[in-house]
């Protein structure tokens, strides 16, 4: 099935700090890609994956599900690690789920992280028959688009397939239970006015997770697409500084260690 304009994955060859940024449910890297561009040209290596069954049409993501989509993300951060001598991870919505599961399960591998507007919960109403509705129920409305900016669109479909929102469901409980074991350096920018993703979502995270370097940032004229949205230059400005203080101080740490003969080689933004 090809892939709808826009939607492709994204990959740039730079320095040794390496980025891997997780898209959104029913969305595509199009919602990231200036996100990713922006850190490019900044001398950044930068994987930008399409999530499988996303990025075609939504009946796509009916044959896949939760573990489909971290494996993605999973393999990805692999290809970083062999790469780059540091590796951040981004991610926006369910994107952003993605993101903690992998700070949960690969620890110190990962050097911080930043979410934007990250899901916890399926907050639809009608999410508790999802077990029996997926059966005879294919989809419901679509969630992309949520944008407050006039002329800025989503490469989104247009129907939630409920096979693979229970399948969410089922990730996000998931990852729920493994948030004390975040730890590294977060930042975390969220919109008040989110029609997607409620403020209680990034209200709980930040309760949960184990990490003591934490930055909350709100994104005042934005929604929930917020990379695309009037926000956007300050999620982009604020982490590549977020990347750029934690590169500087795991470098002087490194210095440090090796005056005492037992650092490794850092890399600062760029390499």
């Amino acid at each position: 099935m090809p892939v709808l304009p826009g939607a492709e994955p994204f990959r740039h060859e730079g320095g040794e700090v390496g980025v891997l940024l997780c898209h959104g449910f029913t969305g595509s890297p199009q919602s990231l890609r200036p996100w990713a561009e922006y850190l490019a040209e900044r001398g950044l290596t930068v994987s930008l994956p399409l999530l499988p069954g996303h990025g075609t049409r939504w009946q796509d993501m009916q044959l896949t599900g939760w573990r489909d989509w971290y494996a993605e993300v999973d393999r990805a951060l692999q290809e970083l690690q062999e790469r780059c001598t540091r590796v951040f991870v981004f991610g926006l919505s369910m994107g952003g789920a993605l993101t903690l599961r992998l700070a949960a399960r690969h620890g110190d591998a990962i050097s911080g992280i930043v979410l934007v507007n990250p899901a916890n919960k399926v907050h639809d109403p009608l999410a508790f028959a999802l077990p029996v509705a997926q059966h005879f129920l294919r989809s419901t409305p679509g969630i992309a688009s949520d944008i407050a900016k006039p002329g800025s669109d989503e490469v989104g479909y247009d129907r939630v397939p409920t096979r693979a929102a229970h399948s969410l469901r089922q990730f996000l409980k998931l990852v729920d239970t493994e948030l004390p074991q975040v730890t590294q350096p977060l930042l975390l920018l969220h919109s008040p006015q989110d029609h997607v993703v409620p403020p209680a979502d990034s209200a709980r995270i930040l309760a949960r997770v184990s990490s003591t370097d934490v930055t909350e940032t709100l994104l005042e004229q934005s929604y929930h697409v917020a990379t695309l949205d009037y926000d956007a230059e300050r999620i982009f400005a604020d982490s590549y500084a977020f990347i750029g203080r934690l590169t500087e101080s795991l470098s002087e740490a490194d210095e440090a260690g090796e005056a005492d003969g037992v650092g490794k080689e850092g890399a600062g933004i760029g390499g």
